[in-house]
């Protein structure tokens, strides 16, 4: 890419009109002794949540490279500049403009859905930027900025599950106990409910393939309050299941309102909504039952390259740290880190086509799993393993086990899956 053709990009694309000016990446990147590591992640706004554990990983991090990092036969330092996307697109592009070009960093690394993680890499890629983010099914992230499968992406990388995994283990996971097998769908209308609900690559086929009926009244705007009408067109589909893909605060809405229509499906199975466990505290005994998609766990059998914790001592350092219970995105966040600095450590220097190059050869067990570049199943992707959990009584609360494992093997069962039940 040339310092011309980049600069038309950025003018057609009004960047540099709100922003520093351009600067070509090998001049950006000449000179100094420092790596910077430009983080985005959703603070605030309605995926907040997702970015529960960012405080602790971030002192974790900046602990573990206090000392420097050795890239090249050189010790650099490395500092973290950490930006809030508010759970908003337009915010996650803007902040990844000013991380590029006022703050001329190394790196960006994104997580936490589309609505962070595809504008952080479009303006990466329109910047000419080595970016790594995960946290996001690769459908949504490659389809939905138009990927070509024949060409992937130059500067751009992502690490995750797809479709096919979610699809394949929440149907298992409806198969161990009774149903009619009639779903009801939630998809918003934004890129992860589009790509989910998706007529050919979504679920809708594969349910269609299984025996399922779906009953899809369309994707709904985001922030919704009011499910009447598809509470009771679920009612009266006499429907069994419910799935989604759906914000927190949208599936409060929804949950609650089941609960006063007296709606009582067997199985809840919504994705997003209820990885947290802040999210579901609020239902009280309501909370029993629900099951949700599990991309890290204290139960994963995998260790951290940076520090040598095993999944089940990062979350109890978690806990001891900030007298939480751990949460799903926490594995995701520090599997992210130890990815961003490997690649550092291999790139030989601050040379951005040298870190994108190592990006490119990365072949590493983190602990949420293996993430290889070389694999596929498009350019530019990692796939990752997925399990799904409920949420269990334990003690006085509720436990995330897992009760489904079919398309991660490696990862046990903790426990069987039980029909949600009702006072």
């Amino acid at each position: 890419m040339t310092v011309n053709t980049t600069r038309r990009s950025l003018l057609k694309a009004g960047v540099v009109a709100s922003v520093t000016g351009f600067v070509a990446p090998w001049v950006r990147a000449a000179g100094g002794d420092t790596f910077k590591i430009g983080y985005v992640s959703p603070q605030t706004g309605p995926l907040a949540a997702f970015a529960e554990p960012d405080k602790f990983i971030l002192e974790q991090i900046r602990k573990i490279v206090a000392g420097g990092i050795v890239s090249g036969g050189k010790k650099y330092a490395v500092e973290i500049i950490y930006k809030d996307s508010q759970s908003n697109p337009n915010k996650a592009s803007s902040v990844t403009a000013e991380l590029i070009l006022r703050d001329k960093v190394d790196l960006v690394i994104a997580s936490s859905t589309p609505a962070t993680v595809n504008p952080v890499a479009d303006q990466c890629e329109l910047n000419g930027v080595p970016c790594i983010t995960n946290d996001t099914p690769w459908q949504p992230y490659f389809f939905g900025r138009k990927g070509d499968p024949k060409k992937g992406f130059d500067w751009t990388y992502h690490f995750f599950w797809g479709l096919e995994d979610i699809i394949g283990s929440f149907t298992n996971l409806w198969g161990q106990i009774p149903t009619n097998k009639v779903v009801g769908g939630l998809w918003p209308n934004d890129e992860d409910g589009n790509a989910w609900g998706n007529a050919k690559m979504g679920f809708p086929p594969v349910l269609a393939s299984k025996g399922f009926k779906l009953v899809d009244r369309g994707r709904f705007q985001s922030p919704i309050n009011n499910f009447s009408s598809f509470l009771s067109e679920f009612k009266s589909a006499n429907v069994d299941i419910i799935t989604g893909v759906v914000a927190p605060p949208d599936f409060a809405n929804f949950w609650n309102q089941a609960g006063q229509q007296g709606f009582r499906p067997k199985i809840v199975t919504v994705a997003k909504a209820t990885e947290f466990p802040a999210a579901i505290a609020a239902f009280g005994d309501r909370a029993t039952g629900l099951t949700v998609e599990m991309m890290w766990s204290p139960a994963h059998p995998f260790i951290s390259t940076l520090n040598g914790q095993s999944a089940g001592q990062l979350a109890a350092a978690y806990t001891a740290a900030s007298g939480k219970q751990w949460t799903v995105p926490l594995g995701l966040k520090h599997s992210l880190f130890e990815v961003a600095l490997d690649v550092l450590k291999r790139s030989g220097g601050k040379n951005p086509e040298a870190i994108r190059d190592a990006i490119a050869a990365t072949n590493l067990n983190t602990i949420a799993g293996s993430v290889n570049f070389k694999k596929g199943p498009v350019p530019n992707i990692a796939k990752t393993p997925l399990v799904t959990g409920q949420w269990q009584k334990r003690g006085k609360g509720h436990e995330l086990v897992i009760v489904e494992n079919s398309q991660a093997l490696m990862i046990q069962k903790q426990a069987e899956l039980e029909p949600i039940k009702y006072a």
